[in-house]
């Protein structure tokens, strides 16, 4: 069982609290002892009231003066320490008070920076602490903090601009190669033996044409998103199961709630196209996909397909970047899935997937979402 975890500013206030109390009982203790040494003793004051043994005049007898002594003095320390106990506590409780106030005031700056760090996104690095106040450790931390988002800020933009030039840079070659190619099998002289290795040079381009697209979505989706708009994401879904279903083979089952969820339309766009193409391209011939986008509850989308069975030791790794199912013959970089996940999280979301006991794999994405204002729709695409 784990203890109870309690706030710096509730920490800081135990321990002002406590070293006031501790020093409080440390001034009692003192004062108790100094004042029961300034009373009188009860034994050499009684008998200081008989002189040769003889009572004097008006005086009690010894044990009567050595009795009323002994309640004077116990009336007397123990006025003190109740009294004293009391002041003690109250103190004690408005130095917890003050101690509560203080500690929220020095933990401030930490609750902006908490605050800054809970705003900041990739696309977004602008924001900045600029702590006032006086050159503490606090506006050390702070100062500190700035900088490393000048830092992140900058390499941000270096990658954004990498991203860009990679993908012209890459695209170029490739769309030359593949014009060359491509003339070259337009020749009416062409001899087989060219056809057949322009073919495949065709096959090899287009493989790492959609690698790079991979590798350059996958870096932008990983950068985070530079911006968030409304989405309907049940008629993006719609939409890309309505091209998907074309010619597969395959039924496809949808079930979609009307949902909204925050976020980038390409990006989403191309998540739900990676799910459903790998949904189809991992099944078998009659079989199934079924997609499912769900308005209330989690996860926002489930996309489940036949298929071969799968160890559930597997399932893990098939969101890491170039893994692909055991086996598998389809054209692909195992890239997908990898996408997929970054997408998912690029958008505050998550996806988990598991492998169905009769063959085959459910995808679950849980997305933030928005209201909806407009009826539902549902359907079926075969």
């Amino acid at each position: 069982m784990n203890g109870l975890r309690l706030s710096v500013r509730a920490r800081l206030t135990a321990w002002y609290g406590g070293f006031f109390l501790l020093a409080g009982v440390v001034l009692v203790t003192l004062n108790y002892l100094l004042v029961s040494s300034q009373l009188p003793d009860v034994a050499t004051y009684a008998v200081a009231q008989h002189v040769d043994g003889t009572v004097m005049p008006g005086v009690a007898s010894e044990a009567a003066v050595a009795a009323t002594l002994q309640d004077y003095k116990s009336s007397a320390l123990s006025t003190l320490l109740v009294q004293s106990g009391v002041g003690l506590l109250l103190a004690t409780a408005f130095a917890g008070i003050v101690g509560w106030l203080m500690a929220s005031r020095v933990l401030q700056p930490l609750h902006e920076i908490t605050a800054t760090a809970l705003r900041l996104e990739a696309g977004d690095l602008d924001r900045r602490i600029n702590l006032d106040g006086p050159d503490d450790e606090l506006k050390e931390l702070a100062d500190t903090f700035d900088g490393m988002l000048d830092r992140l800020a900058t390499s941000f933009d270096s990658q954004k601009r990498f991203v860009a030039n990679a993908s012209h840079e890459l695209r170029t070659p490739l769309a030359v190669q593949r014009t060359l190619v491509e003339v070259a099998l337009d020749d009416p002289y062409a001899s087989a033996d060219v056809k057949r290795l322009g073919e495949h040079l065709l096959a090899t381009n287009a493989r790492s044409e959609r690698l790079i697209d991979g590798l350059l979505l996958l870096a932008r989706s990983d950068r985070g998103l530079d911006r968030r708009d409304s989405v309907r994401f049940d008629l993006l879904v719609d939409q890309v199961l309505r091209e998907a279903a074309r010619g597969e083979g395959l039924y496809f089952g949808s079930d979609l709630e009307p949902l909204e969820v925050p976020g980038d339309h390409v990006l989403l766009m191309h998540m739900v196209v990676n799910l459903v193409r790998n949904a189809v391209l991992h099944n078998h011939p009659g079989g199934n996909v079924s997609v499912q986008v769900k308005a209330h509850g989690r996860p926002a989308l489930v996309v489940a397909n036949t298929g071969r069975v799968l160890p559930d030791d597997v399932v893990p790794g098939l969101f890491e970047p170039f893994r692909r199912m055991p086996g598998a013959t389809t054209p692909g970089a195992g890239l997908g899935l990898s996408i997929v996940r970054s997408i998912a999280h690029a958008h505050q979301g998550t996806v988990t997937a598991e492998a169905i006991p009769d063959g085959g794999l459910v995808v679950e994405v849980n997305l933030p979402v928005t209201d909806v204002r407009t009826p539902p729709t549902y359907g079926k695409i075969t």
